[in-house]
């Protein structure tokens, strides 16, 4: 096993005789190496073959006392920094000059330190440690600082869009901003929080991390408040929390929130420009979904009315029928057709008969429960899924149907015009039937065009025998 030495000097120079004078004059050499360094750079470190410190100084490294760290692995001072894998500047492979990498102080804080190393070998070429020299970059001097602030802000930003980039669903991409930001700023937990309004309740949209529910109160409140500006406050149980709100163009304010632990480090100006920057990205992302939802929302509804449309009126039946075949319940089908229609748009127009069909379904949706299906099969003709109900409960709901919704109907139309009306037909499938959707909506149509061929504006049950 080699022994490292802790010494460069030590390192290159031979065994020293045992004699006083030369004992002395190495002891001075090695302080004037040591003094030098001092003077070129913030720290001076050397490692052992697992990565472990074995020399530090100065005495204080980075706000960590230079004796807790010996011993320790040097990935203690790696700092995570929210943009991915991180390289270990205290374990190169190569000599490496001037490299820059983001360090963990003491207080949690990430310094921008250039670190110059080299790796030591034994007599088989073997990699037993290293040692090097690391110049803290970050509060050198004002501007300094700031193109340090810049760089590790565009690294963490670069970070996250790259990834957002490389997800589909808009919770993927929340959850990989928010876990970034986590990582970035030392936090505990980040949300994104919405509807901040007087009238909607204080609502997490994601979250990551623990506390949520505790700073939300105090996170909405910075939130709403009317400046773009990121702020922070102490919550209740000390938590430090910095938030930062945006309007979306689909939805109320909405907002980013971040929160530390109690005893973690105050927020400093890179922290609330940080949060500044990403929640630009989430405000992205939240009108992606917004948009998402909304193309989903499109293809499943009937665009004049907002009902159904029959694609998803059929789904939705198949999932309702199962669910009360297991609890032996039935259900039953309506038909509706509106009598007269085809005068309306051939003699008033097809706006006049688009007021009608869009009234008749605000009927349609007054009269059933919000368990129940409605959808616009097409043209003037409806259809109402009745969930639990049988053809008793569905004939009181069509005929209430079929003496209100002329009244309501008529009074878009000029007073000489026909009075309009409504047929209906009713099939009701018993639980656990082998009657298909398809067979039981023949049934509905059949029942109402026997009510259209006796005369219209009445309702008709199609039974089974056993009904």
């Amino acid at each position: 096993m080699t022994e490292l030495l802790l010494d460069p000097i030590a390192a290159a120079s031979p065994p020293a005789p045992p004699h006083d004078s030369i004992r002395g004059a190495l002891m001075e050499s090695r302080q004037r190496w040591q003094n030098l360094v001092a003077l070129a750079a913030d720290l001076a470190f050397e490692t052992d073959a697992e990565g472990r410190f074995v020399f530090m100084m100065p005495d204080t490294v980075l706000g960590w006392p230079a004796s807790a760290l010996i011993g320790q692995p040097a990935d203690v001072l790696v700092g995570d920094d929210g943009t991915g894998p991180t390289f270990n500047p205290f374990r190169p492979v190569v000599e490496m000059r001037r490299h820059r990498a983001w360090l963990r102080c003491a207080d949690g804080r990430l310094a921008l330190i250039t670190v110059s190393a080299t790796p030591l070998h034994n007599a088989a070429g073997q990699i037993v440690g290293a040692r090097g020299i690391g110049v803290d970059m970050t509060d050198s001097d004002a501007q300094t600082s700031q193109i340090a602030g810049r760089l590790r802000r565009g690294q963490v930003l670069h970070h996250i869009i790259s990834r957002v980039g490389r997800e589909t669903d808009p919770d993927s991409m929340i959850d990989t901003t928010l876990w970034a930001l986590i990582h970035a700023l030392g936090a505990e937990g980040s949300a994104v929080i919405g509807a901040i309004s007087r009238d909607a309740p204080i609502e997490v949209l994601h979250e990551c991390g623990p506390g949520a529910s505790a700073v939300l109160e105090a996170a909405a409140r910075l939130v709403a408040r009317p400046t773009a500006e990121p702020s922070h406050a102490t919550n209740p149980d000390g938590r430090l929390v910095l938030a930062v709100g945006c309007q979306t163009r689909f939805s109320a304010r909405a907002g980013l929130a971040i929160w530390r632990a109690a005893d973690a480090r105050p927020w400093d100006r890179e922290d609330t420009v940080l949060a500044g920057s990403a929640v630009y990205i989430v405000r992205m992302i939240l009108e992606y979904e917004a948009l998402q939802q909304d193309m989903v929302q499109q293809a499943r509804t009937d665009p004049l009315t907002g009902l159904l449309n029959r694609r998803a009126f059929i789904g939705e039946m198949h999932r309702d029928i199962a669910r009360l075949d297991r609890g032996a319940e039935a259900g039953t089908l309506m038909f509706v057709d509106v009598d007269s229609f085809k005068a309306v748009n051939d003699r008033l127009g097809h706006g006049t008969g688009d007021q009608v069909l869009v009234s008749l379904a605000d009927l349609l949706r007054k009269l059933v429960r919000p368990s129940d299906l409605i959808t616009r099969l097409g043209g003037d003709e409806f259809a109402v899924w009745l969930s639990g109900a049988d053809h008793m409960t569905a004939a009181e709901r069509a005929d209430h149907l079929c003496k209100t919704a002329p009244l309501e109907l008529q009074s878009m139309l000029p007073e000489a015009f026909p009075k309009l009306g409504v047929s209906v037909g009713i099939a009701t499938r018993r639980p656990g039937s082998r009657e298909s959707i398809e067979d039981l909506t023949q049934r509905a149509d059949m029942a109402m065009y026997e009510v259209k061929r006796s005369g219209r504006r009445h309702w008709r049950v199609s039974l089974l025998d056993g009904d």
